[in-house]
């Protein structure tokens, strides 16, 4: 087999290819051992006769198509080996000339991970961050932990700051009286002075009184979360159908055994401390790590197929969609939610796209020069594990046997490795 690579584009490559008669007989052997379970011939049993005679009773016209597929594959996977050349489609097969027995020419236009230039990646200097957990941060913990214990008092008097009233309520523009997605609710127990509404909303409620309605007024502030609602002046319609007061539990040893296996205050701040502490660490790790990928990134140079983009931009539109669905919006719904117009998602998850193949190539890169592989006894692990997980969960179970979802642990494992790995070369 004689192959020729000619680069059409930076991601895009044409291989002409040449097939031996030596060659073109191994296929047609395989070809004949493939055809042969599907033919009787007489005085053998099935599968059991020699090559010669299944020959004579296969139609030539079957046996020619199969021999010429079965070379094109062999002879195409060849060609990538000697040329290590790393595929990300099907290609596009155009044969020049096929004379059964003889002689083959075929070529195949594909799509290619292009050259991946890859830029220092250790001695890096990334700082680290070391996570801290205040005081204050234990005594919020804790302050929540007393509300959701607190015990609930109907009461007639006006509502004060402190008190939690029932609401139901309706958010509406100002210059224009539409309703305003989300900014609607139905016995909503909101604690006057927590802060969770737009300022203002909560301390103008202060004195309403369980069965009283009132209106509104107020201004998104112009750093609202969502950006369509930002500066904008809206009208709420609330009506009260209760206030509770609350009585919060003192912070004492008692208050710390009904919130766990706690036998004393100084227990639970210890372990409201850990958990605060063990979450940072994590959230700074990953906040480490991105950084570091992304430095790396951003200095290497990569030919990167548009096919990967798109495909990884199906993705991210795909976990969009489903965000939307899970919220219960429509797709416009959502859109307007982040403040984006279509052209503005698209072009959003094109670079969003891009950056992550990129960073996904580079990690490859990565691992072939540190050599980094999988056992499969770690996958097994790692299956296993999941399987624990879910044990009580039999569609999982079937899910986790599926050889797609262990060549997905096995490229996660990777990343992991290979992420550990820089770690390693830059601490």
């Amino acid at each position: 087999m004689q192959a020729k690579v000619k680069t059409l584009e930076p991601t895009k490559v044409l291989i002409s290819i040449d097939v031996e008669a030596a060659d073109l007989l191994k296929a047609k052997q395989a070809a004949i051992a493939k055809l042969a379970v599907a033919v009787t011939v007489t005085g053998y049993r099935r599968g059991k006769a020699p090559f010669s005679a299944v020959e004579k009773v296969l139609d030539p016209n079957v046996l020619s198509e199969e021999t010429l597929q079965l070379a094109l594959s062999e002879a195409y996977s060849e060609a990538l080996i000697k040329n290590q050349l790393r595929p990300v489609s099907n290609p596009e097969i155009s044969v020049k000339s096929y004379v059964p027995n003889q002689t083959l020419t075929f070529e195949a236009t594909l799509e290619v991970i292009g050259k991946v230039q890859l830029a220092k990646y250790s001695g890096l200097k990334v700082p680290r961050t070391q996570a801290k957990v205040s005081e204050a941060e234990v005594t919020t913990v804790l302050k929540r932990l007393q509300k959701q214990l607190a015990k609930r008092s109907s009461v007639k008097s006006a509502a004060k700051i402190g008190d939690e009233v029932l609401i139901d309520f309706n958010g509406k523009y100002a210059d224009n009286d539409e309703l305003i997605d989300g900014a609607s609710g139905k016995d909503y127990p909101l604690e006057l002075g927590s802060e969770s509404f737009i300022p203002g909303f909560e301390t103008k409620l202060v004195g309403i009184k369980a069965g009283e309605s009132k209106e509104i007024s107020l201004t998104f502030p112009k750093d609202y979360q969502a950006e369509f609602l930002r500066g904008k002046k809206a009208i709420f319609e609330v009506k009260a159908k209760g206030v509770n007061a609350l009585v919060l539990p003192e912070l004492n040893d008692s208050f710390a055994k009904q919130v766990g296996q706690f036998k004393t205050l100084t227990e639970l701040k210890a372990d409201i401390k850990r958990e605060l502490l063990s979450g940072k660490e994590s959230d700074l790790e990953l906040q480490y790590q991105n950084q570091l990928l992304e430095q790396i990134a951003n200095a290497s140079k990569v030919d990167i197929p548009k096919s990967l983009i798109a495909d990884e931009a199906q993705r991210i539109e795909r976990d969009a969609r489903q965000n939307a669905a899970y919220r219960s919006q429509t797709w416009e719904e959502y859109l307007k939610d982040q403040g984006q117009t279509e052209a503005d998602f698209n072009s959003f998850i094109h670079t969003q796209a891009e950056q992550r193949v990129k960073a996904g190539l580079v990690l490859g890169e990565i691992a072939t020069l540190e050599k980094i592989s999988i056992e499969s006894k770690e996958v097994d692990e790692r299956v296993a594990a999941l399987k624990l997980q879910y044990a009580n969960d039999q569609a999982m179970q079937k899910e986790l046997d599926k050889e797609q979802n262990k060549t997905d642990l096995r490229n996660r494992i990777m990343v992991e490795k290979t992420i550990q790995r820089l770690i390693q070369l830059n601490s």
